[in-house]
């Protein structure tokens, strides 16, 4: 769904957080299995079999799937989705996390990562939110988390995103989240025959810490 090496199981320990998990302390052999996040008014965690009817009504109509490839268009093929990216999880290629808001019981959105090389050194993340969402907050607090835990837990150096020109939406909280525009990638991206350019984004470990110590990150 995105324009989406073994690495060593090993159970690492976050810091306590500066304002973005609160109080608690999340440890994780996440190849096993992905944690629960927390963040205001949204738990973060694996996909399930049941997100299934809820992704694909929440993710398949076309202002959200505008500027992403193809997503599936049955239950069944969210159902194969969610499998694949167990495997992926298991194998160490990548994390999905479904975004859940408070007094909601599936998914109604999802963050991304795949990794770029032999390892989750360098990966590109991507997400997709029901719109009924936007705009609430729901957003950027869960792509925080994530952002942490894949620094912190994950042990990710290098983040990439690719976004349409067009997305201005997009493009806009890759900006509010301290990414940094890096390159204009020609006619990258095609969809429905038409191809468009993208801009390519980048988070490094070293600028998130430095941000986080600073106490930058804008919620």
């Amino acid at each position: 769904m995105v324009n989406v090496t073994t690495v060593t199981p090993a159970v690492r320990q976050l810091p306590r957080s500066r304002g973005v998990f609160g109080s608690h302390t999340v440890t994780s052999d996440w190849r096993q299995q992905l944690p629960l996040l927390h963040a205001a008014g949204v738990t973060l965690r694996e996909l399930r079999m049941s997100d299934a009817p809820s992704l694909l009504e929440k993710l398949s109509t076309e202002e959200v799937s505008r500027f992403i490839s193809p997503p599936p268009t049955t239950v069944e093929g969210y159902e194969r989705f969610i499998q694949w990216t167990h495997q992926q999880r298991a194998a160490g290629k990548g994390i999905v996390f479904g975004i859940v808001p408070k007094g909601c019981d599936g998914a109604v959105g999802l963050i991304q990562m795949r990794s770029l090389e032999t390892t989750m050194d360098t990966v590109e993340w991507g997400f997709a939110l029901g719109s009924s969402f936007w705009g609430t907050g729901v957003f950027m607090a869960s792509a925080l988390e994530v952002l942490q835990f894949a620094f912190d837990v994950v042990g990710v150096r290098r983040v990439e995103a690719r976004a349409c020109v067009a997305n201005g939406r997009g493009n806009g909280v890759l900006h509010k989240l301290g990414a940094a525009c890096e390159a204009v990638l020609r006619q990258s991206f095609v969809k429905n025959g038409e191809r468009q350019d993208q801009y390519l984004w980048a988070m490094q470990a070293d600028d998130w810490s430095l941000r986080r110590d600073r106490k930058m990150i804008v919620h």
